[in-house]
């Protein structure tokens, strides 16, 4: 069995570029980009990369603090906790960066994450490396197939619509806090802001019994 999570509201209870926009007073424009994009406004990458070039030159040590601050949703340990100890996969695939996903990797015990690289020069940002685009599912079945993961036994949690492809991959797709496309497109959805929550979904769904 295998669980895919997106990160950036979903095992993070943050959004990476909108904080590191407070540093230097362009969170409103950092923001109005991110909220298109996960929207499915506009083309995803494009907008990656916008958000990026208006915060070029902010320094690494800066990057990495924030990424080191970034708060770990609630029950998001308890869900990864359950998971491992049944002996499950966890993947996590992320349109943000390996910065704050490195981290996240070792808290979470994951299997594996796919993520985007934030390209420094000199110590200050410069640019953005996109390794995971709008289609996420493209990046994931990279470790599905050699995992030999089967449909039925994959479970995708997610939040935006550069998610919804992910779905297509899945026997269970969990909305969790989600966009309202994404809901209409889920098996299930989760409001509460307790990601242990996706445990009894999983049991239901599965007929298993996972103990959180």
């Amino acid at each position: 069995m295998l669980a895919i999570f997106d990160v950036e509201g979903v095992l993070y209870d943050a959004e990476y570029l909108p904080i590191l926009a407070e540093k230097v007073n362009m969170e409103k424009e950092i923001w109005d980009i991110t909220k298109k994009g996960i929207r499915g406004s506009i083309n995803w990458e494009e907008g990656l990369r916008n958000r990026v070039e208006l915060l070029q030159g902010i320094s690494y040590d800066i990057c990495k603090e924030v990424a080191d601050s970034m708060p770990i949703m609630p029950g998001a340990k308890k869900a990864c906790l359950a998971l491992k100890n049944a002996d499950w996969k966890i993947m996590a695939v992320s349109g943000g960066f390996d910065i704050m996903t490195d981290r996240l990797a070792k808290e979470l015990n994951l299997d594996y994450v796919f993520s985007n690289e934030l390209i420094f020069n000199n110590s200050k940002l410069d640019s953005v490396k996109i390794n995971v685009d709008s289609d996420k599912a493209k990046s994931a079945k990279i470790k599905i197939e050699e995992w030999n993961q089967k449909k039925d036994e994959i479970v995708v949690i997610v939040d935006g619509a550069n998610d919804l492809k992910l779905f297509d991959i899945c026997g269970l797709g969990i909305a969790y806090r989600a966009q309202d496309l994404v809901k209409e497109l889920a098996t299930v959805s989760l409001e509460e802001k307790n990601l242990a929550k996706i445990i009894p979904i999983i049991n239901n769904h599965y007929n298993l019994r996972l103990q959180v």
